[in-house]
């Protein structure tokens, strides 16, 4: 990944924060926090990654929800950055935050045991 292709996907987490964070009109869009964005290459397309506050839906229905609304998402992602073409953009739960939550949950779990 060139530094330009990670300029471009650091650029487009922030646009796309503003755009669910301001513009966005349902408040599940308003509980997502953008982690991360891969763009290719050729800037053909991009892996978003994401989190949410929201606990009371699955993470595939998170993804399918963030799916439905990527035209509208591409859309305003285009007008508000100056690229050529505005890549196709895939939604994916980042399990990061979830996966390390859980590896300090064991970890304080073994300390307790120790005592």
């Amino acid at each position: 990944m060139s530094i330009k292709t990670k300029r471009i996907g650091s650029d487009m987490a922030k646009v796309i924060s503003n755009i669910l964070l301001e513009e966005a009109r349902d408040t599940l869009l308003k509980q997502i926090t953008i982690t991360a964005v891969e763009v290719t290459n050729d800037l053909s397309f991009a892996k978003v990654y994401f989190t949410s506050l929201n606990t009371t839906m699955s993470h595939q229905q998170l993804e399918k929800e963030m799916e439905e609304a990527q035209p509208f998402i591409r859309k305003l992602v285009a007008e508000k950055m100056d690229l050529r073409n505005t890549p196709k953009l895939k939604f994916l739960y980042d399990e990061s935050i979830d996966y390390a939550s859980h590896i300090e949950e064991v970890i304080e779990k073994i300390h307790e045991n120790e005592n």
